[in-house]
């Protein structure tokens, strides 16, 4: 059975094709929402599921809970360079850093694929 995090890879797929997806894995708690790390990787189809991505984070070496996920294509279609990705995560995490809010910008998942909102109230 798939999760959330899986039809919106399908959605997300068939709206753009190819796309890069920026990634900042969080520790969010009742009163808190915390920055772990970050990362990049290129969807080159539809058929990543949740289980590989949950497999690849665990290679961070992070306890993380939560995971968002910002699409972004390069202005000819298809993923972006390996330059514009490192520049526009660094932008990304200094927006996060500002405004905790910017994870409902993208696709915030849980630990088991379930789409999250953060609420105002953990935003410093």
């Amino acid at each position: 059975m798939g999760t959330e995090f899986d039809d919106w890879v399908v959605r997300e797929y068939a709206a753009r094709g190819q796309f890069t997806s920026l990634v900042i894995l969080v520790d969010v708690g009742d009163s808190h929402i915390a920055p772990l790390c970050s990362t990049y990787f290129n969807v080159i189809g539809d058929n990543i599921d949740w289980e590989e991505i949950t497999v690849l984070f665990a290679g961070s070496g992070m306890d993380w809970s939560a995971a968002a996920f910002f699409p972004v294509t390069a202005t000819d279609g298809g993923p972006i360079d390996n330059p514009s990705a490192r520049a526009r995560l660094r932008a990304l995490e200094e927006q996060f850093q500002q405004d905790r809010l910017v994870l409902n910008q993208g696709q915030l998942f849980d630990r088991k694929g379930r789409r999250l909102l953060i609420e105002e109230d953990l935003a410093p």
